[in-house]
Formats: structure tokens, C-alpha cells, sequence
């Protein structure tokens, strides 16, 4: 079992990601602040239960709290509230976000100690990597 434990700051992103975000119907305007906000991931595990604070410049944090293997609701930066479902995937926690606008996937795994990558898929957009490195 991966241990995500720590505070990870996003370093880059590889893909498209503006693409990603309109496929996902996120306006133009907050499709472009998106490439300006730097992003940091406060990270508590203890085995399959998460914690996680999302840290965005400029924008209220956002803190999720699950076990692996259940489901939680979020809201997305599109407005619309998601139904997540998470399942270990090996080393990596896969999420998957449905709602009836959109479903997308998001995998988190480390790539070494000091960097973890946010695979991100949707429909019509793969492969998209942020990448955040050990604070």
C-alpha cells in the first residue's frame, strides 16, 4: 500500500488540460484562471482512510475525507455535485467523479517519494498528468 502522507505543491501539468476542463463544462473565464492557480495537496492517511485538503491561489480550500473502497460527494469546480467512488488500484487510488453532466476519472499515485502524479481521464480527453513534488 502506497502511503500519500505529506504536503505535495503542483510543479507542472502534462497534457491538456484546458481541453480537459472544457469537456467537463467549465466556462472559458474559469478555464483560464485555472491556468494561472497554483495548487497544494495536504495529505493524512492512516491505511485506507484520506484525508485531504486542496489548496488553490485564490480559492476556498477544498477537504475531502474517505475511506478507500467507499464513495463521497464533492463539488466540482463546475458547480455540479459529484458522486466519488474510490478503489485501491495496486500502489494507486483511483476516484471516479459521475454526475449527470459529466464522469471523469482521477488517479493518484507516487511516482518516487518526492513526486506524485494526478493521472486525469474523461471522455473525450486522456492522459492528462499533474504533477506535484514533496513540499
Amino acid at each position: 500500500m502506497a502511503d500519500f502522507n505529506g504536503n505535495w505543491r503542483w510543479r507542472t501539468t502534462e497534457g491538456d488540460f484546458d481541453r480537459f476542463l472544457k469537456d467537463i463544462n467549465v466556462g472559458m473565464l474559469k478555464r483560464q484562471a485555472a491556468k494561472l492557480i497554483s495548487s497544494e495537496h495536504h495529505i493524512t492517511q492512516d491505511g485506507d482512510k484520506m484525508s485531504v485538503e486542496v489548496i488553490a491561489t485564490g480559492r476556498k480550500a477544498k477537504h475531502q475525507e474517505y475511506t478507500v473502497g467507499g464513495t463521497f460527494g464533492e463539488t466540482e469546480i463546475t458547480g455540479d455535485v459529484t458522486e466519488v467512488s474510490t478503489e485501491w488500484d495496486g500502489d494507486k487510488i483511483k476516484e471516479t467523479h459521475k454526475c449527470a453532466a459529466f464522469t471523469y476519472t482521477l488517479v493518484r499515485e507516487l511516482q518516487d517519494n518526492d513526486t506524485m502524479v494526478l493521472h486525469i481521464d474523461s471522455p473525450n480527453v486522456k492522459e492528462i498528468k499533474r504533477i506535484y513534488k514533496r513540499m
